[in-house]
């Protein structure tokens, strides 16, 4: 697991491994190592090493190049006959699983658990004869200060790393569609770069958005709570994604939220009470939501609040009993089996 790095995203098994650490539990996280090969090496020596003191191997599983990583750590925890949780995370596991069945049924069949943050993976895996338990992603809600809106302005915020399945092309469409009728409209765009910031940088000069739109670099706690404290809307144009936790972190701020409803954002987020959904990669769609919060202020409101409560349910006071009564079965099962096998 990466994430407790300068420049990158904290991921959930970070976030996680820290919030157990935090209420008593023994936890041994690997990898902070942000080179591909040495942290499979770090993962692999971790497992070897300290077998004898791991109960469970809590396995963070996303599918793409990562899954090497997952097949070897799996294939070492059940060597050393320790039960496996795998929490299934990413958008894009539907689509890798259809491509490479027998892969992913060979490593997923190692799971005695699988965990994920939404029904529409539970659905996914549902397909080839697994059953998920759907546990929230999780935030530490006290970090994020409430800011409830009752009207909205046009100072968008887009937050999300910079490639193509997050399409920040269409936020800045959707910008230059907007000031023909908003001059005022600002747009505040934020993420880790992975290849294309340049290229969005670019689109915005030949779309004539300098004085519109502002790339604030690489966004950590601090600066995301800078940024949303000025911002009246969050924008969220992914084209693949599963429960994006920058969606869940903007309606702990109050930020309505205007997004495309792909994965298992519908699953998240509910059309006029919660979000205003839009499809796919529609300029058009988006820029008629973002107008009807310009001119709609209780729907505004509404959206404020509820989005709220939407974030309380990704709190570590509603996760951590769930988590707890998942390892407590766990590990009864783990040992009734293992008492069985040496009689």
């Amino acid at each position: 697991m990466v994430g407790r790095n300068a420049g990158y995203v904290t991921t959930q098994g970070e976030i996680v491994a820290e919030l157990l650490s935090k209420a008593g539990y023994s936890v041994i996280s690997v990898s902070h190592l942000t080179n591909r090969y040495l942290r499979l090496l770090h993962i692999v020596v971790a497992l070897l090493w300290r077998c004898k003191k791991i109960d469970i191997q809590c396995l963070q599983v996303f599918g793409g190049p990562s899954f090497v990583v997952e097949d070897i750590a799996s294939g070492i925890a059940k060597l050393c006959r320790k039960p496996i949780v795998m929490f299934l995370h990413g958008g894009a596991m539907p689509e890798f699983m259809a491509r490479y069945p027998r892969w992913s049924r060979r490593v997923l069949n190692r799971a005695d658990v699988i965990v994920t943050p939404s029904e529409y993976l539970a659905r996914a895996i549902a397909k080839y004869g697994y059953r998920a338990e759907v546990v929230s992603n999780v935030i530490d809600i006290r970090l994020y200060k409430y800011q409830h809106r009752k009207s909205a302005r046009p100072r968008l915020l887009w937050m999300r790393a910079f490639q193509p399945i997050y399409n920040p092309e269409m936020a800045l469409r959707v910008v230059a569609q907007l000031r023909t009728m908003e001059p005022n409209v600002e747009l505040a765009m934020g993420g880790q770069d992975k290849g294309f910031e340049a290229s969005a940088k670019q689109q915005a000069k030949n779309l004539g958005l300098n004085g519109s739109v502002r790339f604030t670099g690489f966004l950590d706690q601090e600066g995301k709570l800078r940024e949303a404290s000025t911002a009246d809307i969050f924008i969220n144009t992914n084209r693949i994604d599963n429960t994006p936790v920058g969606l869940i972190e903007a309606c702990a701020m109050g930020l309505p939220i205007v997004t495309t409803a792909v994965g298992g954002i519908s699953d998240l987020l509910t059309h006029g009470e919660t979000a205003l959904l839009v499809p796919d990669n529609d300029d058009e769609a988006m820029v008629r939501a973002i107008q009807r919060l310009l001119v709609e202020p209780k729907l505004v409101s509404r959206l404020s609040s509820n989005g709220r409560r939407v974030a309380e349910r990704s709190s570590w006071e509603r996760v951590k009993p769930q988590l707890e009564k998942l390892f407590e079965q766990l590990m009864l099962n783990h040992r009734a089996s293992y008492a069985g096998e040496k009689l």
